[in-house]
């Protein structure tokens, strides 16, 4: 029924505790009330569940219910607000979940059988630009059995559809405050979570508690969470330092995190939880732009690249190189930029773009997101722009926007070269090459690529052993390589600072890399 052969994926996602520490007693503890403030630099873009396929998921899996999810040590999707799952034929073009007894929202109207169809129906019906309706290209309807149960029926086979609906973007919503044919605009959350939003402040500040109605899986381990939002990781560090916040999680960069891992005495205090990550982060390119319309020139580009000085420069041993879009720790990953391209080369460079008849130097616009992977992405395109000048075949001028204006531009195909980062929405190799191909997808380009999309995707998604699909996937990258449309640079780690007496952040990270709040807690003592 779900992929159980992810134990590779698993190992590469276990948390690893770096520094250890002495805890404190607190006020907090002694008045029987838990309260955690975490910093990051990752904003929701949007409050509705159905206009976001982004970060946002960090809030929506601490305020929502999915159907299914990934409760810590897990490696396939496991009961949330549904009581029970699974495929009802042979043919694994079904798929049936029946709900938990007595589930409400947290203003206490009825989550059933209804409302899961709302929520996953009004995600098509509205189907936002670049939206998580990408994700639901399966599915064909769904039924209401009675109160409690509902079944998906499935255009065709897809193995990965139970890892699709333990994606926050599958979040249940209350079909009394979600209206079914356009999105929430009243800047308000209902949801069935474990917390509840009691205030927002957009870019700015999310408070959340306990929510007293909750029924799942998630053991909560303090009783209110402050989210801080910050634009810049210098100033996240700083509060982190002077206890403005507990925890930092999101956009802390090398610099910082090896200065909080080495400089003990200067970061008395403080705690570095590291967690191997399948996170990366690549180029790509719009082929409708003239600049890069000739594949010769995304392929000198792509011999130009040298992944192991820009990692160095910028991410201090925080990233390693990465040769394809997906990563290690992922069944079917490979090397293939590196087997074609070889060690970065001028001159090879040079060639391609001379037997192409194309003059240099060419003249590139790169764009990057400000606020959204942390303050090293500026430094990160100055060293491509180095790298790419150096040469004298490229003359590159680089430009960074706020997420929001940032997205909007990339949605609507103004940006020539653009950077991005893709945190997995589950942890199969299905999910680091569907999303970015297609007529519809998550980067605005357009992307046919028959092959990938009639053939390879419909083979391996008739294989719930996830372990098989390896070829296939392997082939699927090699199409990526020759086409150039999208640029792999490097796979991170996944880096929580915090507080000494802050404990359960190796407990932290589910294996799509979100953030579960309810594992932080002040602890009495070691």
């Amino acid at each position: 029924m779900f992929n159980r052969t992810m134990l590779q994926a698993a190992a590469a996602l276990a948390s690893i505790s770096l520094v250890a520490g002495c805890g404190l007693f607190s006020d907090d503890d002694a008045d029987g009330a838990q309260h955690v403030v975490v910093g990051t630099m990752s904003a929701p873009s949007t409050l509705d569940p159905a206009a976001a396929w982004d970060s946002s998921w960090e809030l929506y899996r601490n305020v929502f219910q999915t159907l299914l999810s990934f409760p810590t040590g897990s490696t396939t999707p496991q009961p949330d607000a549904a009581e029970k799952c699974k495929f009802t034929n042979p043919a694994n073009t079904a798929f049936q979940c029946t709900l938990r007894e007595g589930l409400t929202f947290s203003n206490g109207h009825p989550l059933d059988a209804a409302a899961v169809k709302h929520s996953i129906d009004r995600i098509q019906r509205i189907d936002v630009d670049s939206g998580p309706n990408g994700l639901l290209g399966s599915l064909r309807e769904v039924k209401q059995e009675d109160d409690r149960t509902v079944t998906f029926h499935l255009t065709k086979p897809d193995a990965t559809f139970p890892f699709i609906l333990a994606t926050p973007a599958m979040s249940l919503v209350d079909p009394a405050e979600y209206p079914a044919d356009k999105l929430r605009e009243d800047g308000k959350l209902t949801g069935s979570g474990p917390y509840v939003l009691e205030s927002y402040q957009e870019s700015s500040k999310a408070e959340l508690k306990k929510n007293t109605r909750y029924n799942g899986f998630a053991d909560r381990k303090n009783d209110a969470v402050t989210i801080r939002y910050f634009k810049r990781s210098e100033a996240m560090v700083a509060a982190l330092k002077s206890k403005e916040i507990d925890a930092t999680y999101l956009g802390l960069t090398a610099e910082e995190v090896a200065d909080l891992q080495e400089k003990k005495k200067a970061n008395e205090g403080l705690q570095i939880v590291e967690s191997p990550g399948v996170d990366i982060r690549y180029l790509v390119f719009n082929p409708k732009d003239p600049s890069v319309r000739d594949v010769e020139v995304r392929q000198a580009i792509a011999q130009l690249i040298d992944r192991g000085e820009l990692i160095n420069k910028v991410y201090r041993g925080t990233a390693e190189p990465l040769y394809s879009m997906v990563p290690k720790g992922i069944a079917g990953h490979a090397t293939s930029f590196f087997d074609k391209y070889g060690d970065p080369s001028a001159a090879k460079a040079r060639d391609i773009l001379d037997e192409a008849g194309i003059k240099t130097p060419v003249r590139l616009d790169f764009w990057f997101t400000t606020d959204r992977y942390g303050s090293a992405t500026a430094a990160e395109f100055a060293e491509i722009k180095r790298q790419l000048e150096q040469s004298q075949l490229f003359e590159v001028s680089i430009q960074g926007k706020p997420w929001k204006d940032f997205q909007e531009g990339y949605q609507k195909g103004s940006y020539p070269v653009f950077g991005r980062g893709w945190f997995p929405d589950f942890p199969d190799p299905d999910n680091f090459i569907a999303p970015f191909v297609g007529k519809e997808n998550v980067l605005g380009t357009p992307y046919e690529s028959p092959e990938i999309t009639q053939q390879l995707l419909p083979q391996t998604r008739q294989l719930s052993d996830r372990g098989a699909v390896s070829k296939k996937f392997e082939r699927a990258q090699t199409i990526l390589v020759e086409d150039v449309r999208l640029l792999p640079l490097w796979q991170g780690k996944i880096n929580i600072a915090s507080r000494e007496e802050i404990a359960g952040s190796e407990r932290a990270l589910d294996p799509q890399m979100i953030m579960q709040l309810w594992t932080l807690h002040r602890q009495t003592s070691w």
